[in-house]
């Protein structure tokens, strides 16, 4: 299974917010320390904050916090809003596939799909930047 990249760059802005604590970043740092485009940032944050993870000011003093709902957010938790509900497999697209009436391996794919996110589940943001995580995650992050 392959995350989108949308899923990928919010535990990482997630991760990072949570190892600076007392500071700001806005998210066109963010998107600068990251190497990412500004505008997929901004979408991302955008997502976070309707979540209830983070907090987005504006103007003088504002910048990005992560939540204390944003702290113990369940990993899975995160994943599944970025990723949806979707199927692995497309077997209803435009090219329906001929065994979708007698399919085993959709199902078989949903399963693996849940223990996926099931083995998320108990972590949270705050375990991702345990150490050694957090200190190296400084270490990126400081340019």
């Amino acid at each position: 299974m392959r995350l989108l990249r949308s899923t990928d760059l919010a535990l990482r802005v997630l991760m990072r917010l949570a190892v600076t604590e007392g500071t700001t970043p806005t998210t066109r740092e963010v998107a600068a320390a990251m190497e990412v485009p500004y505008t997929h940032a901004a979408k991302v944050v955008a997502e976070l904050q309707h979540l209830g993870l983070l907090d987005a000011r504006r103007g003088r003093g504002g910048g990005l916090a992560l939540t204390g709902e944003g702290r113990t957010a369940s990993v899975g938790t995160v994943v599944r809003a970025f990723e949806g509900d979707g199927d692995v497999v497309d077997c209803e697209g435009s090219a329906p596939c001929p065994l979708h009436s007698g399919c085993r391996l959709r199902g078989a794919l949903r399963r693996a799909q849940e223990a996926f996110y099931a083995s998320l589940d108990p972590l949270t943001v705050t375990d991702m930047v345990a150490a050694p995580t957090g200190p190296l995650l400084l270490g990126i992050t400081r340019r």
